[in-house]
């Protein structure tokens, strides 16, 4: 997934109301950006973190700008929750991930379970389809014992627990069901569930997997002109 047109650089100022931040761009103009980033963000939300963000010259937008990337334990962090289901697409297109690869076409966002939607599905008339949702991961806490991990969730999420449950179901049915965590981030070695901050996504997640849920762990090659899936990351359960 490329930016364009570049990135413009500032400093975060504060970010607030979970979709608003204030960031002065490097020639010294204060600007209010979109957040995309519904969660904690904890150790991302410095003030004074250097930081980039996208324009959209779209006039019907409110706010032109969007918070896309922040400097965080001295590498870039990217905080756009929506980017990794494209990150992926792109990657299964291409071929780039085995697990899911072999289908005839991909879709997204298709409706399924309980007034849901799967990030992609996979289909092809030789093999069940595989219904993939895709999860962002940018928490790292260096101070727990997990040292390298990146933790998700950042806080709690009943969504993410549902659709574990709606993925276990579409198991039972005979379709394959495939969660993918996207670490957006480059100074991690292995995936954990964050059981402190959500025990009963961290009970959903158990549940899955024993209902032949598969999980997959990737982590980011992030520049300030892309985010691309770089390698497969352990998952520790």
């Amino acid at each position: 997934m490329r930016f364009a047109p570049p990135l413009i650089s500032g400093r975060l100022v504060r970010r607030y109301k979970r979709f608003l931040a204030d960031v002065v761009l490097d020639h010294g103009k204060m600007v209010t950006a979109h957040c995309p980033n519904p969660g904690a963000m904890t150790g991302l939300d410095t003030p004074g973190s250097p930081c980039w963000l996208s324009r959209s010259d779209n006039p019907a937008r409110r706010l032109r700008h969007t918070l896309e990337l922040i400097e965080a334990d001295g590498g870039l962090v990217g905080l756009h929750t929506g980017h990794p289901n494209r990150i992926v697409a792109e990657a299964v297109t291409a071929g780039l991930v085995p697990e899911l690869s072999g289908y005839a076409t991909l879709r997204r966002e298709v409706a399924y379970g309980n007034r849901s939607r799967v990030d992609l599905l996979l289909e092809d008339p030789a093999r069940p389809p595989a219904y993939v949702e895709v999860k962002n991961v940018h928490l790292r806490r260096p101070e727990r014992h997990h040292g390298r991990a990146a933790e998700f969730p950042d806080c709690v999420t009943k969504r993410g627990a549902r659709h574990l449950g709606e993925l276990a179901a579409m198991v039972a049915t005979g379709c394959r069901a495939v969660l993918v965590y996207v670490v957006q981030r480059q100074d991690c070695d292995h995936v954990r569930v964050a059981d402190d901050i959500d025990p009963g996504y961290a009970a959903a997640t158990a549940a899955a997997k024993a209902a032949g849920v598969e999980m997959l762990a990737w982590r980011c090659r992030i520049s300030l002109d892309a985010i691309v899936l770089e390698r497969p990351l352990p998952i520790v359960l």
